[in-house]
């Protein structure tokens, strides 16, 4: 099964991480392409970047910045293939970003679009 671990952290003007940090995320990458269960990952630039987009019947409207007002903000992700859950709750415990932030796991609805 292949799940989406969401790294979300607090930023502080505008970063998201240190040299260490950056060095240990690293390592845990390579940890998880070693372990053949990783098929994605990548980081995020900062929120000061994003814009959010929002159709309503046939107005579109843009709006600077992420959707929602929280301390933490989506940092990242890691798009991995394991047994279940259980095993995928075992990498996120891993993940360095954890320890001052938080990862949410979500399964990844399979959906065929073929027709």
């Amino acid at each position: 099964m292949r799940f989406l671990l969401l790294i979300y952290n607090e930023e502080v003007n505008g970063c998201t991480g240190t040299p260490e940090l950056f060095e240990e995320m690293g390592a845990f990458n390579a940890e998880l392409i070693a372990e053949g269960v990783r098929e994605a990952g990548e980081a995020l630039e900062p929120i000061v970047t994003a814009r959010t987009i929002r159709v309503r019947g046939d107005r579109v409207s843009s709006t600077d910045g992420p959707f929602a007002e929280t301390k933490e903000q989506l940092g990242g992700f890691y798009m991995l293939d394991c047994v279940d859950m259980d095993e995928t709750c075992v990498y996120a415990a891993r993940l360095p970003a954890a320890r001052f932030g938080s990862i949410e796991v979500r399964p990844i609805m399979e959906i065929s679009f073929d027709s």
